[in-house]
């Protein structure tokens, strides 16, 4: 299967990240332990079922290396011969799921030519599905229901949305949050955030703060084919796989492109 077929890759990503979902949940009412990584972000046995699940997956079905946050490290001298391959956070917001608060996803994505052209956001919990593909939309969908097309809301109300992190809240992002207009703050854990852009729930979510380029890319893809952007305070979008470091700088992404909301970043 190659990226010529963007809908049957698709699909069989989503039916990728359920089984991941289902391996997750297996572990998630269990005493389960949590080791420390390296930068002293958590790790569990979830983390690592869920990898192996969609490593072994995406093997079988494409030809294309695979980017995981608990892959060994691949050195840029070879990442940077990489046209396509895929990007993955097999549990995004392991803080929440040590906490137990279902705010984690699975996160997929396919990369061509530094960009994501096919995202997966999957929620183990509630068993629902964002995803999107390159010129073929943005959409969510339950377990027992059908896809239902997703768009970002392109013109603020008069009391902005803002979705915002439970675990990283930093002194710029309360500076930023200072700056803004009257505005209702949703807290949520991983790629939900971008989520609720993209569905229409809130209008910009303000990243100021680290993170990488797994964390992002699944979810930035399903914001664009909503019809939102996810750019760096610069205006430029993300992009992926360009240097040595795998860190995205801070971002803002929202659906009314008619705000300077990187205008409010500056002092």
């Amino acid at each position: 299967m190659s990226i010529d077929n963007l809908a049957a890759l698709l699909e069989a990503v989503k039916g990728i990240a359920r089984d991941a979902g289902e391996k997750i949940m297996a572990i998630y009412g269990t005493a389960f332990k949590v080791e420390r990584k390296s930068d002293d972000s958590p790790l569990t046995k979830a983390d690592m079922a869920a990898h192996h699940c969609i490593v072994d997956a995406l093997d079988k079905l494409a030809d294309y290396p695979v980017l995981s946050e608990e892959s060994g490290s691949i050195p840029f001298s070879e990442r940077r011969a990489w046209q396509t391959y895929w990007l993955v956070d097999p549990l995004d917001g392991t803080k929440e799921f040590v906490k137990r608060n279902g705010d984690f996803t699975v996160n997929i994505a396919l990369i061509h030519q530094h960009r994501p052209v096919l995202g997966v956001v999957y929620v183990p919990v509630t068993r629902q599905c964002y995803f999107a593909a390159q010129g073929l939309g943005a959409c969510k969908q339950g377990e027992d229901s059908p896809a239902q097309a997703i768009r970002v809301r392109t013109r603020v109300p008069e009391k902005l949305v803002v979705a915002g992190s439970r675990s990283h809240v930093t002194p710029e992002l309360q500076d930023y949050l200072a700056r803004l207009p009257a505005h209702e703050l949703l807290s949520i854990g991983s790629s939900l955030k971008f989520c609720l852009v993209a569905e229409g729930r809130a209008d910009l979510y303000p990243r100021m703060g680290l993170t990488s380029e797994w964390d992002t890319a699944a979810a930035q893809c399903v914001v664009e084919q909503a019809g939102g952007l996810v750019t760096d305070l610069q205006g430029r979008e993300l992009r992926y796989n360009e240097k040595e470091s795998l860190l995205n700088p801070c971002f803002l992404v929202f659906g009314d492109r008619r705000v300077d909301w990187a205008g409010y970043a500056k002092n």
